[in-house]
């Protein structure tokens, strides 16, 4: 029977390896929602690269970041931040928005 320690080792070591934050080759932006919009609301990148976004819901209501051309769609909480991690883009345009509240303006990612 393996003792209590090489288990809990054994769990932090699990929990490392696969809750890290962005890796160190990955561009990583700051997105906040605020005032019923995004801030920034258009985001310059280099396309071709791993891209993590960290995006922050400053507002009393939950959001839905939503892109079908990135192929995501996360809620957002009230004072949550979450994490979006992106494969390297092609250069292009990539919209965004809030599909809980239609009437926020899109923002967009812009890879080059």
């Amino acid at each position: 029977m393996k003792s209590l320690n090489a288990v809990a080792s054994s769990i932090v070591l699990v929990l490392v390896t696969f809750a890290a934050p962005a890796r160190g080759d990955d561009t990583v932006v700051e997105l906040r929602f605020e005032n019923r919009r995004f801030i920034p609301q258009t985001i310059t990148v280099p396309a071709n690269q791993p891209l993590t976004l960290r995006i922050t819901n400053t507002s009393k209501e939950a959001i839905e970041f939503e892109s079908f051309k990135l192929n995501r769609e996360k809620v957002v909480g009230p004072g949550e931040t979450i994490t979006v991690r992106l494969p390297a883009l092609r250069p292009g345009n990539y919209d965004f928005y809030d599909d809980f509240h239609q009437d926020v303006p899109a923002g967009s990612i812009v890879a080059k």
